[in-house]
């Protein structure tokens, strides 16, 4: 059984790798999209060996919201100075001040999707020929519908109709000016695979994806932790419980789950018991049954 993991993993890490080289060569202005989350740190971790013993060719980029957790923040510092990144850090605060984006209003207000415009600007502004993401496709169902190399208009806009084919491991990366792609090294990969690659690599983590003891509050069925960014309704009270995150984001919508995973092997057994996706707790997905695939149209992650 360990054989055949290992095996696994080595075939998705090799595939990755082919795709980032493929990047590099292709696409000559790229940078990587670092939430400090699970996914992106593989990203990173496997661009590293994708490039070795030469320095990796692409920065990473983070669109902070304002809204992030410290703890995720402390950790993208100290990831891209261990592992010898340069760091460009885009703010959604900025977009917001220059007239470029509203905040919204109200007792569901989320800068979640405000990141849009911010990384387009931030696109624009480095010239860029393509954004490497940590999306996978089992994450959700619009995101099951991208292609590796996923193009991007002169609005930085996704048609799903209009995706190049992908034989054969070959990769389109011709575009116009003004055009881009979201390239998705990860895209066949499973969460339990990455933390199964994790586990493998022993690469370090943001605090928050082990459980601890956090207060938290219950909103139309997620569960959320108090922050200075959200105001608690009438009905809602806050209490401390012991959690953890599945995924890492904005605050005001990443919802935590009841835990006592402390090691990444009770997480990984945890995972593969699980039977919500990750996905599940992500609050500003419950906006309508096709937020996510709204969002990517408009040119979000």
């Amino acid at each position: 059984m360990s054989h055949l993991l290992l095996s696994h993993l080595d075939a998705l890490e090799h595939e990755a790798i082919h795709i980032l080289r493929e990047t590099a060569a292709q696409c000559p202005r790229a940078a990587i999209l670092f939430s400090g989350g699970k996914d992106s740190l593989v990203l990173a971790a496997v661009a590293r060996k994708a490039f070795d013993p030469a320095p990796c060719p692409f920065p990473l980029l983070h669109i902070d919201t304002g809204h992030n957790f410290s703890e995720t923040l402390a950790f993208r510092d100290r990831f891209a100075r261990d592992f010898g990144f340069q760091l460009v850090i885009r703010l959604v605060q900025d977009s917001i001040d220059r007239g470029r984006a509203r905040e919204e209003t109200g007792p569901n207000a989320s800068r979640n999707l405000l990141q849009t415009v911010t990384l387009l600007d931030t696109l624009a502004e480095l010239k860029l020929d393509a954004a490497l993401g940590g999306a996978r496709r089992d994450e959700e169902k619009a995101r099951a519908k991208e292609r590796i190399f996923s193009h991007r208009d002169t609005f930085g806009q996704w048609d799903p109709r209009h995706q190049r084919p992908e034989l054969w491991n070959l990769y389109n990366g011709r575009k116009n000016p003004g055009e881009h792609f979201r390239v998705f090294p990860l895209s066949n990969w499973t969460e339990l695979d990455i933390w199964a690659y994790i586990e493998r690599e022993q690469l370090p983590l943001p605090s928050l994806y082990f459980a601890h003891e956090r207060e938290v509050f219950l909103r139309n069925g997620t569960l959320l932790a108090v922050s200075p960014h959200m105001r608690l309704q009438p009905s809602e009270t806050a209490h401390r419980e012991l959690v953890r995150f599945r995924t890492v984001g904005d605050m005001t919508c990443t919802g935590a789950v009841r835990s006592s995973a402390s090691t990444l092997a009770e997480i990984i057994a945890e995972v593969a018991a699980a039977r919500q996706t990750e996905r599940g707790t992500r609050y500003d997905d419950r906006r309508s049954e096709s937020a996510m695939e709204d969002r990517k149209r408009t040119g979000y992650f």
